[in-house]
């Protein structure tokens, strides 16, 4: 089974509505770990909505797993990421008008581009994760670019309002990791999953790690970090109480 990445934007998203202190994100990254997390994952954004640079600063300091850093692929957010030296970076599209990232990066009409940005970072010694859709093409331009992870964008899949529908999706994932494995890439994946959806696409072969924010921190309001994680850890395994 895949390992659990929790995205914690969505506790500095509460702490931002009233700009003031809490609750802290470094504190919910700690209850995650213990909770049995992975990894955490935040998104700085261009806007600062959610996730700011002292929250990245702190949790690079006391984050015990893996940090994942998402963030646009812009000269400030490398220029941050440099510095910072996050485990590693999730280059994702951003608007500034969407409530959250509507599709995967278009990379294949930006191979030149971005592949100075995943170079850069890479000669750092920080990984390059590039979130897509879970199309040929921009598999194939992720491979061009050598990087070293692809996070397969499950929107189309968690929000597919059939059976019929799922499935589809579900088979093109199943064939995007096909693909990005035999490239020598490997494969995460996020976007939209929950408690309910997620242990097929857990399932899917080469499948090596699930970054879930919304639905879990959505959980913890009501029952605690701790515990929301690990019925998310065991909504991977298949696991029915």
């Amino acid at each position: 089974m895949p390992t659990l990445g929790v995205n914690i934007d969505h506790i500095a998203t509460i702490r931002q509505a009233r700009r003031t202190v809490e609750p802290d994100p470094v504190a919910a990254a700690v209850l995650a770990e213990l909770g049995g997390a992975d990894g955490i994952t935040v998104h700085l954004r261009e806007d600062r909505r959610h996730i700011q640079d002292r929250d990245v600063r702190l949790l690079r300091q006391t984050v015990r797993t893996h940090l994942n850093l998402e963030c646009a692929p812009t000269s400030e957010m490398v220029a941050i990421a440099l510095d910072i030296k996050p485990d590693y970076v999730t280059l994702v599209p951003e608007k500034r008008e969407e409530v959250t990232t509507e599709g995967g990066l278009d990379v294949a009409s930006s191979i030149d581009r971005i592949g100075e940005i995943v170079t850069s970072l890479q000669n750092a010694l920080i990984p390059v994760s590039l979130f897509i859709d879970a199309e040929k093409a921009q598999i194939e331009a992720a491979a061009t670019m050598k990087a070293k992870f692809i996070e397969l964008h499950t929107g189309c899949y968690a929000e597919a309002k059939d059976e019929a529908s799922r499935e589809k999706e579900l088979a093109a994932l199943a064939k995007g990791c096909e693909i990005a494995i035999a490239a020598g890439i490997r494969v995460n994946a996020g976007h939209g999953l929950t408690y309910w959806n997620v242990y097929p696409v857990a399932c899917l072969e080469g499948m090596e790690e699930l970054n879930i924010g919304h639905t879990i921190i959505s959980r913890a309001a009501l029952v605690g970090m701790e515990r929301a994680v690990r019925e998310m850890k065991q909504a991977i395994r298949g696991a029915r109480d």
